[in-house]
């Protein structure tokens, strides 16, 4: 077996699109997904899963439809499922997202912001 740290500079660096995650890690059956994120999205939620945001660089919002969150370099944030979310971000963002194996970044929405799952860097 080989052991290798990952390297989030080195992996942010293999890619220049927006809001398309990229699988770096898994753990059981979560996923560690890195992306770049610019603009606004789309509101949805994740009916079964919690989310989580890691924010490695810039500022991320996201929005509630009875309020809002600030997530800084260094801070994460847990979207509870369930919870009606839509994040934004004024200039690009750098982060991690941390949830199951499986979960479509625009929950049961459909629409230009669907990623395509299980896409490995």
């Amino acid at each position: 077996m080989s052991y290798k740290a990952i390297n989030l500079g080195e992996k942010f660096g293999l890619f220049t699109e927006q809001w398309q995650p990229k699988v770096i890690a898994e753990m059981n059956d979560y996923q560690f997904k890195i992306v770049k994120l610019q603009g606004d999205f789309i509101w949805h939620d994740h009916k079964d899963t919690d989310e989580t945001f890691i924010v490695i660089e810039g500022t991320l919002r996201i929005d509630f439809r009875d309020g809002a969150v600030e997530v800084g370099p260094g801070e994460m944030f847990v979207v509870p499922k369930g919870v009606e979310h839509k994040p934004f971000a004024e200039s690009e963002v750098k982060l991690m997202l941390i949830e199951p194996r499986g979960v479509r970044n625009t929950g049961e929405e459909s629409g230009e912001r669907t990623a395509a799952n299980d896409v490995w860097i």
